[in-house]
């Protein structure tokens, strides 16, 4: 297990956020920071990886302003959305299938523990932020208090599917005792940017993380999932104390 340094901020055995009087306000004030917090690590030079989703939305902002103040960089994006985001914030953008190393990533999570494991795709963007983060030199991970636990599982554990091999994956799925459903909106199957399918696993205890996360990659048709135990090397966590920056110890080379 790789060690965490906290290097900022007062560590607590839970930091989740138990205070429901948090409005949307504070918490997107608290997603901004977070952001603003990593994209400052961004320097001249570098080649970043964009997130999805709302919070990644904040790093993607920031990284436009800096852009327009001078920085020289380039971007690789996780979505569609998040490219015509970065586009339209005046961020040069390459193509993910033609960079084999990225300098720093920068994405939001669902969830995340203390270990610096956690669960994303709520987005939908699972598959192309795993191969981001894990062409990564490093990785930030930015998030409101609220999405830090204890203990990963409260939220669904997405994973993207082929259409060809739903059924089967779903058996399979099932033989690792969750409850997979599968991702829908106005009646239709949500597919990725990929045109996958999602399903949102539903787990009642996720048990060895490692395990899992080796069974669910040994699948076949089962082309990505949200479990990321050993891709963030760091974390920049909002809250009404400021941005908490948490830190894993290097990865071996």
């Amino acid at each position: 297990m790789q060690g965490i340094a906290q290097l900022s901020g007062k560590a607590t055995d839970d930091m989740s956020d138990p205070d429901p009087s948090n409005d949307a306000r504070s918490v997107a004030g608290w997603k901004r920071a977070a952001a603003e917090a990593a994209v400052a690590d961004v320097a001249d030079g570098m080649t970043v990886g964009l997130g999805t989703g709302s919070t990644a939305a904040f790093a993607i902002e920031a990284l436009g302003r800096r852009v327009r103040e001078g920085l020289d960089c380039r971007a690789v994006a996780t979505s569609n959305r998040t490219a015509d985001l970065a586009s339209k914030a005046g961020i040069a953008l390459l193509s993910l299938g033609d960079v084999a190393e990225i300098d720093l990533a920068i994405d939001g999570v669902d969830e995340i523990d203390p270990e610096l494991r956690a669960i994303k795709g709520a987005g939908g963007a699972m598959l192309r932020e795993k191969i981001v983060a894990s062409a990564a030199r490093r990785m930030i991970a930015i998030a409101d208090r609220s999405k830090a636990v204890n203990r990963l599982g409260a939220r669904a554990l997405p994973v993207e599917v082929l259409p060809l091999a739903r059924a089967f994956v779903e058996s399979r799925l099932m033989t690792l005792r969750c409850d997979p459903i599968l991702r829908r909106a106005e009646g239709q199957a949500v597919l990725t940017d990929q045109g996958n399918l999602i399903f949102d696993c539903h787990f009642a205890d996720l048990g060895d993380l490692p395990a899992l996360d080796a069974h669910l990659s040994a699948i076949p048709g089962l082309a990505g999932h949200g479990l990321f135990l050993t891709e963030i090397d760091a974390l920049y966590l909002g809250g009404p104390q400021g941005v908490i920056r948490s830190e894993r110890q290097p990865r071996p080379d």
